[in-house]
């Protein structure tokens, strides 16, 4: 059974190919396009399709869109109610428009694909697909919470055996995702795109509105009711780039309080209805790493994972997967390394296609473990690139953590707001001295930890303004090069972390393909960039 599965509306398009079951590829179409989350302000009709994505899925499995036994596209235009309040401007071109055309626009795109393979999963159906099909566990409950599906923002339910029980939906116009998108906006960050710069403003600031936000949005039941917030009555709206008040920081923290405990009301519901041990999320709101944190303290599972593309990215890799389930069983996702990979000869010919000095150490990693603790800033690239918006080691930037001025100066080569923290990187064996409260191990990038006391001061860098850390945790036996840097990095410094933030500027995709990281690199004050087996020194490429 060979299933490619598309995303292709609102946001994050994408594609995912489950082969005879595993997951084999899955890539953003920005990764190709260059265009972050694909999209720009323009007609909802000329949103960016998958085009690259799909036919690099293809490629890299060896097979011809004739071959597909289907494609999975992870919104069903049936489901839209043409009665449901306006709450997205172009539904009446979803329902008719998109159903009519999209067999026919991937049928060209993949040409030999005959377009009556083209099936239409509920978004939300996609979402928990990539969560509780992904997961390490056959049975588990699954919560998936965004902005908006057809018609609802919520899906609440339990995988047994490779099929959901859809146990609650929250109809819209209520949604937390679109709620959480509006004070976005209103901060003067970009919506469907900023969300996360909004949970680290909230560190700033005690939750002085929360009391107002819980008349507003209310929970109970398996579901939740969201009334129209005006956050003017607490502060105008910011302009993008004006300098943040206070008061910004406090209607984050409002604002994030109350979507913590409203999820943490539907997991306690959730937990009670299935009496699974283990939980599943999935949806853009299942990228808030302090929200994840908060149900796996505070709910009823024993057991929390997040998809590594919660966002709706991801809704590519649970389309196909749904349908894939339908015919057989489906393993779990093994990692987040399903994008493209490129072979040592093809790193070198760009290495020599841009004529810079080149060195080839006998160990890459005790290279840049020695630049790290020299407090070189390095350009990490090495094996395939990661599926969903974190870097986990394979399009990094790395640091050392043990300077607290690191973390100002990666925000600078970055462009962002000096606000934002930057992540540690460390050995799963080695995670639970430094970190405590969130889940261990942490692969993916979703937990926020609290930062142990006594590690504080030799770590500044990674440790944000409230004392957590989003920590990525090393399986040494799935990351050998990473954990042998981290070794190294120790041997040196006798620090066990390294600062990991994703190998990008701001505005723009992670780096994807080679020429991306030279690209980078040659515009930014990064000091090394290790390319596979390979380094390039700036200092010595400068003499």
């Amino acid at each position: 059974m060979r299933v490619l599965g598309i995303n292709a509306v609102f946001h994050d398009p994408s594609a995912a190919l489950v082969v005879d079951g595993e997951v084999v590829a899955a890539a953003e179409e920005e990764r190709f396009s260059r265009r972050k989350h694909g999209k720009e302000p323009v007609p909802f009709a000329a949103w960016e399709q998958p085009v690259r994505a799909a036919a690099w899925c293809l490629r890299d499995a060896g097979l011809e869109p004739g071959e597909l036994d289907a494609v999975a596209c992870s919104y069903d235009p049936s489901l839209v109610d043409r009665d449901a309040p306006d709450t997205y401007p172009a539904w009446e071109w979803l329902r008719t428009t998109y159903a009519e055309h999209a067999p026919r626009f991937l049928a060209t795109a993949l040409p030999g694909l005959p377009p009556e393979r083209v099936r239409f999963v509920p978004h939300h159906v996609a979402h928990a697909a990539s969560a509780g099909l992904a997961a390490p566990w056959p049975d588990c409950a699954v919560l998936t919470v965004d902005g908006r599906g057809e018609s609802t923002s919520m899906l609440a339910g339990h995988y047994r055996g490779g099929r959901l029980e859809v146990l609650a939906q929250q109809r819209l116009p209520h949604s937390l995702g679109l709620m959480y998108e509006d004070l976005t906006e209103h901060l003067g960050f970009r919506r469907s795109s900023d969300e996360y710069k909004v949970m680290a403003l909230a560190a700033y600031a005690e939750p002085e509105f929360l009391p107002e936000l819980t008349e507003l949005i209310r929970c109970g039941g398996g579901g939740f009711e969201v009334d129209p917030v005006d956050w003017n009555r607490w502060a105008p709206r910011r302009a993008p780039g004006a300098e943040l008040s206070e008061v910004h920081a406090k209607l984050a923290a409002s604002a994030q309080a109350r979507v913590e405990e409203v999820l943490l009301d539907l997991a306690n519901w959730l937990g009670e209805r299935t009496g699974a041990d283990a939980l599943a999320l999935a949806g853009g709101v299942a990228l808030n790493c302090v929200a994840n944190t908060r149900i796996a303290a505070d709910g009823p599972f024993e057991h929390v994972w997040v998809q590594p593309a919660a966002g709706d990215a991801g809704t590519a890799l649970g389309a196909a997967l749904h349908v894939a389930a339908e015919r057989g069983p489906v393993a779990p996702m093994g990692g987040a390394d399903l994008g493209r990979g490129f072979t040592d000869a093809e790193l070198q010919a760009c290495l020599e296609a841009a004529r810079l000095p080149y060195e080839k150490p006998d160990d890459v990693g005790a290279e840049v473990a020695a630049a790290l603790a020299r407090n070189e800033v390095v350009a990490w690239f090495q094996g395939r690139s990661e599926f969903g918006p974190r870097a986990l080691g394979h399009r990094s930037l790395l640091a050392h953590p043990g300077h607290a001025d690191n973390l100002e100066r990666l925000n600078e080569i970055k462009g962002r707001e000096q606000f934002r923290p930057v992540a540690p990187m460390v050995r799963a064996e080695r995670a639970g001295e430094l970190f405590a409260r969130g889940p261990i191990p942490s692969p993916h990038m979703l937990f926020v930890h609290d930062v142990v006391e006594r590690w504080r001061d030799r770590i500044p860098a990674v440790v944000h303004v409230d004392g957590t850390a989003r920590i990525q945790t090393v399986d040494g036996d799935r990351e050998p090069l990473l954990a042998r840097m981290l070794s190294a990095f120790e041997a040196e410094t006798g620090l066990p972390v390294v600062v990991n933030t994703s190998f990008n500027t701001a505005g723009r995709p992670m780096v994807d393909g080679p020429v991306d990281a030279l690209e980078c690199f040659g515009s930014s004050p990064i000091d090394v960039l290790a390319l596979g087996p390979f380094v390039v020194h700036r200092g010595r490429w400068a003499r």
